[in-house]
């Protein structure tokens, strides 16, 4: 029988991500909290505010605590800057914020202005102002949550599992835990569960902003859009990810 203990290695996480894929994000949370001290949560000041409210809730009843960290690029609309100090206030939880390099932030913009990621593609700036940040959040953790979900991107999210190992930050001999407990949520899922317990949300959604990443890289939709299509629409559809879920690329070029 496997245990929790070897439930999260590298021989067995594609059982346990098929054991927990149809878990509900709350049981997910849960199993989370409970074999992983301090458990940590990605929080990009969108709808991925449910993962807070279901950590909150499971905490409490379990008597854990979890950490939250967001990136701030330097380039986040202020409604999502202020988004992010209410939800602190409301869960009474602090939201560690990491920010780019400024040395490489000037160094780019001094090469190749403040919109080269228009030309250039996104990588580069991504890079330098979430992808490095996001390394540094991430060290000496254990295991962090996202609020990825499959229906946020065809191309790139379809199969994403509720757990796996991640690569691209972890460490080889010490492999870094990646939940994903709403992969298998639908949208209008996340928002009833909103709307079910008061979560409080970013304003720019009832704006039509139905994904929100930095203000030069983000639009409303309009209707009958994918909710990415707000997100570097000059850009093809199947490399719509900033460099923070890369795993994601190479699973859909499989």
């Amino acid at each position: 029988m496997t245990t929790l203990s070897s439930a999260f290695d590298a021989t067995q996480i594609d059982a346990t991500a098929a054991r927990l894929a149809s878990a509900h994000p709350s049981d997910i949370i849960a199993e989370a909290l409970t074999h992983f001290d301090g458990l940590t949560i990605s929080f990009s000041g969108a709808e991925d505010v449910v993962l807070i409210d279901l950590a909150a809730r499971e905490a409490e009843k379990l008597g854990k605590q979890f950490r939250v960290f967001t990136l701030d690029t330097g380039r986040l609309h202020p409604e999502t800057l202020e988004f992010i100090q209410r939800v602190s206030n409301h869960y009474d939880v602090p939201i560690e914020a990491y920010h780019p390099q400024a040395k490489a932030v000037e160094d780019l913009v001094r090469e190749k202005g403040l919109f080269s990621f228009r030309t250039d593609g996104h990588q580069e700036c991504c890079g330098i102002r979430k992808v490095e940040p996001l390394g540094r959040a991430l060290d000496g953790v254990e295991a962090y949550a996202t609020g990825q979900r499959k229906d946020q991107s065809p191309g790139t999210r379809a199969d994403i599992p509720v757990v796996q190992l991640d690569p691209g930050f972890g460490r080889a001999d010490d492999p870094l835990v990646k939940f994903n407990p709403l992969a298998n949520w639908s949208s209008a899922q996340v928002w009833q569960q909103i709307m079910a317990y008061g979560v409080p949300y970013n304003p720019l959604h009832d704006q039509g902003f139905k994904s929100i990443g930095c203000a030069p890289c983000t639009r409303a939709t309009h209707p009958g859009e994918h909710e990415r299509a707000g997100r570097w629409w000059w850009e093809e559809a199947t490399q719509k990810e900033c460099g923070l879920h890369s795993i994601n690329l190479e699973r859909s070029e499989r």
